[in-house]
């Protein structure tokens, strides 16, 4: 009797010493690797390893005037090989970019791209493949994620493609932020049947965990302020620096191995913090623009803050091991030790499925808050990014209807189905507030941005465990102060319109407001005044509009940027007017949308044997995220070991059963 019983507890010894096997990548049927839907390793001396790989270079040049940023980013591409290649790259971008220009560059040939429809500038671009003429394609995968394909790269060819945008950068407690994003983190393949639109892109390559990406990765800022510069942070990368002034310095990157896995960030401040408050005018093909940028009042600090209530939706899948969970466990220890006693709390952990703290939300405790960070302490990260299903799980949460009620996601928003999160939100939020905390150094800010603005809040990025801290304790700023709230925007001697945002959102601690819109019919004393109710009662804020600068050629785009950013966050129920409105926005004022790309063709044809090599261009893992981020996803842990138990108990049973068959 005991033999059976010891074939099989050796059955489950050998299950448990190949379970990292079983979760790293499943095989199919015929015993072979599949291949994976989230992105996979790339090997070098594969396949794609006769012909080096194109991309040598990527370096952005940019000016910042204030907070308005210009950024030309540049790609040098170079076949080494012997055969022409077609390559695909994948990279990010700024959620805020209005995207308006692109110009290929071959030897002294330099064509400009022309902005088409998205399937057109398709079709152009696979007819100049086929043809062998040399092309590029640029088109938006999401808001912040871009794909970079170039055709008919001939042996020895250096390619430059360029791509051009622009973004309005906003100041908080008076510390304005420049990013430029580093690389495009792995998404989550679970969640592929309900993304919007084409996710082949979440196929891409990656470079092993700690390999060297050998493209070279550069930063040059030019830096010219209306105000005195009073300090400079880039926390994210070493910087050498030129000033040519109190209001000019010019930056640039140190070489460094890695330089791209990962976000550049850019702080700086103004004299005495300042913010730079007023209204910028600019006239294009007979429309005016004007950009509103006003300072808050100060922070008043309520004798009495009402009781509120806090839902932490915490992400604790496979991307999250490591490092990201690490820092999340810092983030959240902060959070909940700076509520308050009469705050109330409750805590949901998510991957593939999802546990909950308490069925009802808990006081604010030192026992309770002990009792969530024990259970926070027990995550290790493994399995799927199901945020959908987490959200439902977390609006379908009742609480005090007395009481503000505040949810607060952690993730590093490495999915795929944004569009439907956004729809959920707006469609479900009511009288939440959807905070989000994108955790690492390479988050998908599309997302994190996204669905805070969906959900009338506000977005922080965490970067590492010391910054943390210092993002909770911002966090508790805007939620402890009173906002200025009922904000209107009217005008005298003027008529204003087409105003984004369509409805101002409160204001939250020290973040100035921003409206940018077209106006009409301006009298020769016409103001723009800008009102709501704060701490101390009624506040308002008056300029004259023949006193706006009138030098800023990119309102414009930056304005039909923000319309599309609206459009973008809270999708239209009738699709077709949705699409046409944003094809309209990204011809007429030459933006990449997700409807719209740019192609740029050499007429010459180059490539008469129509003999190339496809590649794809592998990414370096953002900094800090670990190989399990990347293969096929699987299921729970939990739910592999139920399966294993179930069928061991089917063996022992039946032999138990075999046995006394055989000794009856």
């Amino acid at each position: 009797m005991c033999a059976p019983f010891a074939r099989v507890f050796c059955t489950l010894a050998a299950l448990i010493a190949l379970s990292p096997l079983v979760r790293g990548q499943p095989a199919d049927a015929d015993g072979k690797p599949p291949a994976p839907l989230s992105p996979y390793f790339f090997v070098a001396g594969g396949d794609s390893g006769v012909d080096r790989l194109p991309l040598k270079q990527t370096r952005a040049d940019v000016r910042l005037n204030g907070f308005i940023a210009s950024v030309q980013m540049s790609q040098v591409y170079r076949n080494e090989g012997t055969r022409p290649i077609n390559a695909t790259y994948i990279f990010p971008g700024s959620t805020r970019a209005a995207v308006n220009g692109m110009t290929m560059t071959i030897g002294e040939r330099r064509i400009v791209a022309k902005i088409k429809e998205k399937e057109e500038a398709r079709q152009v671009f696979d007819a100049a493949r086929q043809a062998g003429k040399s092309a590029s394609l640029l088109s938006q995968k999401r808001a912040n994620v871009f794909s970079m394909e170039v055709a008919n790269i001939m042996p020895g060819d250096e390619v430059t493609v360029a791509l051009t945008y622009t973004e309005i950068l906003t100041a908080e407690d008076g510390v304005y932020e420049f990013v430029y994003p580093g690389v495009v983190g792995p998404r989550y393949g679970g969640d592929a049947e309900h993304a919007a639109g084409d996710v082949a892109w979440i196929q891409n390559p990656y470079l092993a965990e700690g390999a060297v990406d050998q493209v070279t990765y550069g930063i040059n800022i030019t830096m010219t302020s209306p105000l005195p510069i009073s300090s400079l942070e880039c926390s994210s990368h070493e910087l050498d620096s030129v000033w040519i002034d109190r209001q000019s310095v010019q930056l640039s990157l140190k070489r460094e191995a890695n330089a791209g896995n990962r976000d550049f960030i850019l702080h700086y401040r103004l004299q005495n913090d300042r913010i730079l408050t007023g209204v910028t005018r600019f006239e294009a093909q007979g429309e005016n623009y004007f950009l509103l940028v006003s300072e808050p009042p100060k922070r008043v600090v309520p004798e009495q803050i009402p009781a509120r209530d806090y839902f932490f939706i915490v992400d604790v899948s496979g991307s999250m091991s490591g490092f990201p969970l690490e820092t999340a466990r810092h983030l959240m220890v902060n959070l909940l030790r700076s509520l308050k006693p009469s705050d109330r709390f409750n805590v949901l952990f998510f991957a593939g499925g999802s546990s909950v703290l308490s069925p009802q939300p808990l006081a604010a405790t030192p026992e309770n808050i002990a009792l969530a960070e024990a259970m926070m302490n027990n995550q290790r990260g493994g399995g799927g990014t199901e945020l959908y299903t987490a959200l439902q799980r977390a609006f379908a949460m009742g609480g005090d209807e007395n009481a503000s009620r505040s949810i607060v996601l952690v993730t590093d928003g490495y999915i795929s189905a944004e569009a439907r999160l956004f729809k959920l939100v707006d469609e479900q939020l009511q009288r939440n507030n959807l905070f989000t905390f994108g955790i690492g150094t390479s988050v998908n800010r599309f997302l994190i941005e996204g669905l805070a603005r969906a959900g009338r809040a506000e977005a922080f990025v965490v970067t590492s465990a010391a910054d943390a801290a210092q993002k909770s304790q911002q966090f508790n700023k805007y939620i402890s102060t009173p906002a200025l709230t009922n904000i209107r925007v009217h005008a005298e001697g003027v008529e204003l319109y087409d105003m984004e945002p369509a409805k101002v959102p409160d204001m939250l601690a020290q973040r100035p407001v921003m409206v940018i819109g077209k106006y009409r019919k301006a009298a020769g004393n016409a103001r723009i005044t800008l009102q709501g109710v704060g701490g101390l009662g009624e506040q308002q804020w008056s300029f004259l509009l023949e006193d706006a600068l009138s030098s800023d050629s990119t309102l414009p785009q930056l304005w039909a940027r923000k319309r599309l950013e609206r459009l973008d966050v809270v999708p239209d129920e009738n699709e077709a007017r949705q699409r046409s409105s944003i094809v309209e926005l990204g011809l007429q004022y030459s933006l990449l949308t997700r409807y719209t790309s740019f192609v740029a063709v050499d007429e010459t044809v180059r490539n008469t044997a129509a003999d190339t090599t496809n590649v794809k261009q592998p990414l370096p893992l953002p900094k800090g995220v670990s190989n399990l981020a990347v293969g096929r996803p699987m299921p729970e842990p939990e739910l592999v070991w139920i399966g294993i138990a179930v069928l061991l108990l089917s063996c022992v049973i039946g032999r138990w059963r075999r046995y006394h068959a055989i000794s009856a």
